[in-house]
C-alpha cells in the first residue's frame, strides 16, 4: 500500500507533516499545515496504489528491454524493423491491461 506521506503530499505538495510508523493516530501537522482527514488520505492511498498497480507492465517491460546501447546496436545491424521485432517480444510478453 502507498504510504501515508506519499498520499498526503499528493493531496497537498506543500504539507509539512510527521508520521510515526504509518499510524493515522500519530500524524503531526507542522507549520500550520491544514489537517487532511483520515478518509481523504486513505482514498488517495487507494488511488495511488491503483495507479501503481496499473503500471506493472511498464516496470516489467523496463526490466527486460535491452539496454539503450544494445538497442542502438540492434538498429545499426538490423534496421528499425529488426529493432521493432526485438522490442515487440517484450511488449507482447507484458501487454497493457
Amino acid at each position: 500500500m502507498t504510504d501515508i506521506i506519499k498520499a498526503i503530499l499528493a493531496i497537498n505538495p506543500n504539507a509539512k507533516v510527521s508520521v510515526n510508523a504509518e499510524d493515522f493516530e500519530q500524524i503531526t501537522w507542522l507549520n500550520g499545515t491544514a489537517v487532511i482527514s483520515k478518509a481523504d488520505i486513505q482514498a488517495k492511498q487507494a488511488e495511488l496504489q491503483t495507479a501503481y498497480d496499473n503500471k506493472k507492465y511498464q516496470r516489467d517491460r523496463a526490466a527486460e528491454y535491452p539496454s539503450i546501447v544494445d538497442q542502438l546496436d540492434d538498429i545499426y545491424h538490423n534496421g528499425i524493423d529488426g529493432w521493432k521485432a526485438t522490442i515487440k517480444v517484450t511488449k507482447d510478453k507484458y501487454p497493457k491491461e
